[in-house]
Formats: structure tokens, C-alpha cells, sequence
């Protein structure tokens, strides 16, 4: 953990071990440092001191992994390294940037995630889908694991009630509590319940059978695109069309439509998923009748928006992990939403940064927030190491909205 008052005026002395003796959320290496950052911390220390009440729900989840992957690492008594490798995929496919030691380089990891995308049997062009060319690689490639631990194919059964949390997930799509994929299905799981807070889970007639979502700052998700394939299950029936807009979208990426047409394949030969019904209509020229698309654009939403609306208005705006706080190019893009007023839903690492991120907001909209800050039940179930916190962070953990 970094000292809360590094870059204070003088160099930091050693490591950071002394913690705010009220919060114990933060830490610092010297008094001299801890004295110097008061002046910043004091407006967040009680808030802190609150949150860190609520270590103990954050930690919670329902998986037979979950103390190894929260509390075992907090305490450096594990490692994302060792818990990948004890499974097997450890650097692997779209695990591979699960941890600190797999691909940095934005740019070159997205040319090695387009084959993994292209392995669950999708069209990718930069003109339409009728001059869209059939590519397909390996079916091996997607979860990297046997399809017992996998959703690589459809459910059994449609969603019956709203998914509540991980173990209703878990449990309609018959998957086992030890399987890690949720580490991956946050992200398409985290826009279920984004539709959920929004009131869009219904689908009204103004929506039909079209759902239209903005997704604004990718970054980790570039790597990992065929979880995507999920929406399929979570919005039967739906024509899910999604922007995805980002300055991490490499240049030569920038306009490239992807139909993924199939779920995530697993690694058994003889599974349904590899089966004929479940690729692409080839011979016909179509694809299945729930097609989810993707649309990378390169850019901040606020400079691309014109260019993106003739092609699509959204029903919905999300923006994973945003740090709004942190980056003043949020503002321009927030003042355009209160503009054209679509529901938009914002995740951020940790309650604090939401809260930082409610501030601003609401001082450029002159509005509370409309979605109140809230625990995200679809949070990715593995903490965020070396935070700047002692307070757990995962992706995805909190939800607001305006």
C-alpha cells in the first residue's frame, strides 16, 4: 500500500505502516506525512470510518473460492497469480489480464483478444452485416474451461424472476459455486443489473425488442469481449446493440462492427457448443435472431456522440469503473447526458470514489443523483490488489446513476 500523503513535499521515508488511528482506512509512512495529508483526509475520514464497518459485506459472496479470493489476498496470504494458476488459467485466453503479471500493452493485447473473439464464432467487418465476412477459428478458445464450470451454450430454462445476486445467476444456469468465470461475467452481468436500477428490465414499447446501450470507458474488457455472448441469455429475444466507446479502443479498431452470434465456447470436443445449431447460419446468410453487436468508436463520448447517434440513440448509458473524479474529461461528458437526459449508470471500485463521483455530478447538474450509490450484487468476486485503501475494492462494486 502507497502512503496517502506520497508526493506531500518530501520523499516517503519507508512503508507505509501506520494507519489513521480513527478510519484505518488509510496509511502513511512518517507522522510528518500523516500531519501534511490531514488537511485532504479530514473530509473523508468519517466516511471511511463507515465503510470499513462494512468490510465484512463486501468480502461476501456465495462461492466455495470466495475467502481465498478476498480475505486471502487482502492479507497477502494469496495472490490473483496463485488463484488463476490453481485452476488452470493463469495467462490463458481472456483470463490473461486477471493479474498483474499477464499483458500491459493495451494496444497489443487487443490484437491477441481478437482472436479470441473471433473463436466464438462472430462476424466482424467495417461495413454491414450483409457484406460482413464468416470468420472462424478455433472452436477451443473462450472460458478455457470443460463446460460443467461454463455457460458456453444456452439456458435451460428463461429467467424466471429478476437475478438477485451471484447464487441466482449460479443457480439457472446450473453452473457450480467453485467455478471462477464470474471473475469474467461481471461485466455482462453488471449491465443486467445496470438495465435492472435503470426500470429497463421491462422492456417497454418505446424500447420493443431493441435494447441500445452507450458503453462508455473500456479498458480490461477490450481483452474479454466474448462474455458479451452472455446478453444473449440475460436479454432473450433482444437485439442488444452496444457503442463501445473509449481513448483505450486502438486506432486501427476504431469503427469495427462485431455480431457476436454464439456464446463463449468451453473446452470439451463433443459439446453442444461446437455443435451446428449452435454456430452461424452460414449457408442462409443471417444470423440467429438475438444477435448482440458491438460498435467500438475510439474518442471520449462527449467528442463521438454526433457520429454515434445517427447510427443509434441510447436507452442506456453505462460506464464501468469510471472515476469520475479522477479524470476531468468526465465533465464534458456528463454536461452531454443531463443534456439529452438518458438514464445513465456509472460503477466505480469503491463507495469513496462513488462518492467523489456523486459530488461532481451533482455540482455540474445542479441534480441529486437519481440512482443512489448502492452495493453492486454482480461485482467481480476477487479484490483489486496493492489498493490505496485497507478497504476491499473489487470491479464493478458500487452503482450510481443519473
Amino acid at each position: 500500500m502507497e502512503c496517502a500523503g506520497k508526493g506531500r513535499g518530501t520523499r516517503c521515508i519507508g512503508p507505509a505502516r501506520r494507519r489513521c488511528g480513527r478510519c484505518g482506512a488509510v496509511a502513511y509512512c512518517s507522522v510528518s506525512h500523516q500531519i501534511s495529508h490531514w488537511s485532504d483526509h479530514k473530509g473523508e475520514c468519517e466516511r471511511l470510518e463507515q465503510q470499513m464497518k462494512c468490510v465484512d459485506v463486501l468480502n461476501n459472496f456465495p462461492f466455495t473460492f470466495s475467502e481465498e479470493a478476498t480475505v486471502q489476498v487482502c492479507g497477502k496470504q494469496g495472490t490473483r497469480c496463485s488463484f488463476l494458476s490453481k485452476r488452470g488459467i493463469h495467462r490463458v485466453g481472456m483470463w490473461m489480464c486477471e493479474c498483474s503479471c499477464g499483458l500491459s500493452s493495451s494496444a497489443a493485447s487487443f490484437e491477441r483478444a481478437r482472436f479470441f473473439v473471433h473463436s466464438v464464432f462472430l462476424l466482424s467487418s467495417l461495413g454491414s452485416l450483409s457484406s460482413a465476412s464468416w470468420i472462424t477459428l478455433s472452436k477451443d478458445d473462450g472460458w478455457d474451461l470443460p463446460s460443467i464450470l461454463c455457460p458456453c451454450y444456452g439456458p435451460s430454462s428463461p429467467i424466471s424472476k429478476d437475478l438477485c445476486g451471484w447464487k441466482d445467476y449460479y443457480e439457472w444456469r446450473s453452473i457450480p459455486l467453485h467455478s471462477p468465470i464470474a471473475l469474467l461475467l461481471h461485466w455482462p452481468l453488471t449491465i443486467y443489473y445496470a438495465a435492472q436500477v435503470a426500470g429497463l428490465r421491462s422492456f417497454s414499447s418505446e424500447i420493443g425488442r431493441k435494447l441500445c446501450i452507450h458503453y462508455l470507458g473500456p479498458e480490461q474488457e477490450l481483452l474479454q469481449l466474448p462474455v458479451f455472448g452472455e446478453l444473449h441469455a440475460l436479454f432473450p429475444g433482444v437485439q442488444v446493440h452496444m457503442e463501445i466507446i473509449g481513448p483505450e479502443i486502438p486506432p486501427n479498431r476504431d469503427g469495427e462492427k462485431i455480431y457476436l452470434c454464439s456464446y463463449a465456447h468451453c473446452t470439451d470436443s463433443d459439446c453442444i457448443c461446437k455443435s451446428p445449431s449452435e454456430e452461424l447460419n452460414r449457408s442462409a446468410g443471417t444470423v440467429r435472431s438475438s444477435v448482440v453487436t458491438l460498435h467500438l468508436r475510439k474518442g471520449f463520448y462527449h467528442d463521438r456522440f454526433r457520429d454515434i447517434i445517427k447510427d443509434s440513440f441510447p436507452h442506456l448509458i453505462i460506464a464501468p469503473n469510471a472515476g469520475i473524479a479522477a479524470y476531468s474529461s468526465w465533465s464534458s461528458t456528463i454536461e452531454l447526458i443531463k443534456e439529452i437526459n438518458v438514464p445513465a449508470v456509472f460503477s466505480d471500485y469503491c463507495e469513496e470514489a462513488c462518492h467523489l463521483a456523486a459530488s461532481c455530478i451533482t455540482t455540474l447538474t445542479g441534480r441529486p443523483l437519481s440512482v443512489p450509490i448502492q452495493l453492486n450484487p454482480f461485482r467481480q468476486p476477487m479484490v483489486v490488489e496493492d489498493s490505496a485503501l485497507f478497504l476491499p475494492c473489487y470491479s464493478n462494486c458500487f452503482l450510481f446513476g443519473m
